[in-house]
């Protein structure tokens, strides 16, 4: 239990004292115009106050990946939650708020304008092509998890029995509908709500197991077992940890989110709460499952059995109805299930602003719209055939890939205005390896290299891509408009 404690208290003092740092590094300016007010369109571009700007980008951020990936992760023992502590503090917080107010300052761009801006053309070429395939992936992914759970639940608490298939269907059409009609109209509007189901599931299911006569929070482990790899199937922990649990530490998806509420966020002050305290409260909701998982099953050998019966999904599940009953598990589950749901959504919603900045093509109009999202989900209903660990796999690397990209952006950002760049830097140093490292080593994704090997090239490819920052910094010496102090005659009054 103190371990869990320590660890949640850690994440809060990130937000206070590390958070305040990075932002006083990138330097808010609260009289400045954000892009809600200086392109308001009714449509993607509008002001929302910023306790709904949070927890629309908490529900935009936090899909199945703090809740899989942590579970997956508690397999390699305690270790996996000091991950999530200075990953989410250290990398995953720092990378949404630069993802952000980047795009706060660039008018809302979204992640492949940004990249290209700093890094150069070749950039923003690639990153529209991976951030594409990434966003279907993601929306594949949240379709096909919540669809499966919540056949799931009804066939397992009712007398009706549905398939699977009908529930993606069902998904998808929401999906269409949120993609395409105004921010505030369903995003805006129901998400806070959801949000408060986030908290109950999240708070209760925490509680629940801290009560428990039968389950003692990580009992057993030593500290020790907190800088070691437990792993009942003798997997290794590096660099897999680091790909496994994504989106409970940093997350490049996040990158492509960000700007949906910068068009929405009304002044730059809010940008520390919004951007890195989302991060922040995603990483508490990795800390409890990994928790539970690493608590529930009595031990990693049990966890591993419900993994293998189930998935992910099983653990959620069985802990869900086994700590809170029928109807408190009912509204757990469906607080999870709402997760990937609400990120599917506007993963769809970020693709479509994303080939709509690469076409050039307005989105006022509902035509426009639907021209850009259309081809976009008839792609997704295509990928939903294909194996959902296939996908997954793919996605956990897609994701982190990202993230690299947008670390490296923020540090050229940084090194161009002759800021401090190592609190970008490092972690993108360190995620490029990780990366790298993955990809050369993986037999089943990559290139099956010896992971020393893998390692050494994973290194060098980091700091190849220093040099290549460094120099794309230097010689980029023109008047970066994102920066200019605006003249009074420019600024509105924020509220």
């Amino acid at each position: 239990m103190l371990w869990f404690f320590v660890s949640l208290i850690a994440l809060v003092g990130g937000y206070f004292i590390y958070g305040t740092f990075v932002e006083k590094i990138f330097g808010i300016n609260e009289k400045r115009q954000t892009p809600a007010y200086s392109q308001t369109d009714g449509v993607d571009y509008v002001p929302l106050s910023t306790p709904k700007v949070y927890l629309v980008q908490l529900l935009n951020i936090a899909g199945v990946g703090p809740i899989f990936g942590p579970i997956m992760g508690a397999l390699y023992g305690p270790a996996a939650l000091l991950w999530i502590v200075i990953g989410s503090i250290f990398a995953g917080a720092v990378h949404d708020y630069f993802s952000g107010m980047l795009s706060v300052r660039n008018g809302g761009a979204s992640v492949p304008n940004i990249s290209g801006k700093y890094l150069g053309s070749g950039a923003k070429h690639f990153m529209n092509v991976f951030a594409i395939i990434l966003l279907l992936l993601v929306g594949v992914v949240f379709v096909s998890a919540p669809a499966g759970m919540i056949t799931n639940l009804v066939n397992e608490q009712s007398s009706l029995h549905i398939g699977t298939g009908f529930m993606v269907v069902i998904i998808f059409a929401y999906y269409i509908l949120a993609t395409i009609v105004p921010v505030d109209k369903i995003i805006g509007r129901f998400y806070p709500l959801f949000g408060a189901l986030l908290v109950f599931m999240s708070v209760g299911l925490m509680t629940a197991i801290i009560v428990s006569d039968e389950h003692t929070i990580m009992g057993g482990f030593t500290m020790s077992d907190m800088f070691s790899n437990l792993n009942p199937k003798d997997m290794p922990m590096w660099p897999a940890l680091f790909i496994t649990i994504a989106c409970g530490a940093i997350s490049g998806f996040h990158a492509t989110q960000s700007p949906l509420m910068a068009r929405c966020m009304e002044n730059e002050k809010s940008g520390r709460f919004v951007f890195y305290g989302a991060m922040i409260g995603e990483g508490a909701i990795a800390l409890i499952w990994c928790t539970i998982a690493l608590s529930y099953f009595g031990s990693l050998d049990g966890l591993s059995e419900a993994i293998s019966q189930g998935g992910p999904g099983n653990v959620v599940y069985s802990a869900s109805f086994g700590l809170l009953g029928v109807f408190g598990g009912v509204l757990a589950f469906l607080g999870v299930v709402i997760l990937p749901i609400t990120s599917g959504d506007t993963a769809f919603r970020s693709s479509r602003l994303i080939l709509a900045e690469y076409f050039n093509v307005e989105q006022k109009t509902l035509r426009s719209r639907l021209m850009m999202a259309l081809p976009l989900f008839v792609i997704g209903a295509i990928l939903t055939q294909v194996d959902f660990g296939i996908i997954w796999r793919y996605f956990g690397f897609a994701n982190q890939t990202t993230a690299v990209v947008m670390l490296w952006t923020a540090s050229a950002y940084l090194l161009r205005h002759h800021k401090f760049h190592w609190i970008t830097t490092i972690p993108a140093l360190f995620m490029t390896t990780v990366c790298v490292s993955f990809i050369l080593n993986s037999s089943t994704l990559g290139f099956g290299l010896p992971m020393q090997l893998s390692t050494i090239l994973g290194f060098v490819a980091a700091m190849t891509m220093l040099a290549y920052v460094i120099k794309a910094a230097k010689g980029n010496k023109g008047i970066d408009l994102s920066d200019v102090e605006e003249t009074p005659d420019k600024l509105t009054k924020t509220v």
